[in-house]
């Protein structure tokens, strides 16, 4: 079984490049240029900083990750700008072990997060040809609310977020 951690100063950024680009080949093959897909471990590092990392651990090797950041203060993504939003970036899991279950593990761990920092939301973005990504992300309670176009990315993406609590979707709905 593997274990869900924080990310720490001892874990290789190598080794988490190589689980990024081994996770996101597959939309570099459809053709889109995620910056996971080819990233060096000093971006890996920049993505990382001003958030929190987790990692999930299997036999020593990471085999998923996820980082969770508060609100932007500026960002390319407006949505990423709005008080009580935080975001997920840089998430992925291990190809033979897509669709067990991970990825739904580590995005529950940063709604907790999220949830203990007082946000009201999580937010994600995804390029709209991710469909099987978006299709696993609304079967999650993420729902499209904008959409983005990042600087020199061959694609747009969507972003989808969560309401973090009852209480939270209350007042969404009572402001609507």
């Amino acid at each position: 079984m593997y274990l869900i951690r924080k990310l720490q100063t001892s874990d290789s950024l190598l080794e988490l490049t190589d689980l990024l680009h081994a996770a996101y080949a597959r939309l570099g093959a459809m053709g889109l240029n995620y910056t996971s897909v080819d990233q060096s471990p000093e971006v890996t590092a920049e993505r990382i900083a001003g958030g929190q990392c987790y990692v999930a651990e299997l036999d020593g090797q990471l085999v998923g990750t996820i980082v969770v950041k508060p609100t932007y203060s500026h960002n390319e993504c407006a949505y990423f700008t709005q008080p009580g939003v935080a975001a997920v970036h840089q998430f992925a899991v291990a190809p033979v072990l897509q669709g067990q279950g991970l990825g739904r593990a580590l995005l529950q761990v940063c709604e907790a997060w999220a949830r203990e920092q007082g946000f009201r939301e999580l937010a994600m973005d995804t390029a709209e040809q991710a469909t099987h990504l978006i299709k696993l992300y609304t079967s999650l309670g993420y729902l499209p609310v904008s959409s983005v176009q990042w600087t020199g990315k061959v694609y747009r993406s969507v972003v989808l977020s969560k309401l973090l609590s009852e209480q939270a979707a209350s007042v969404a709905l009572s402001e609507g």
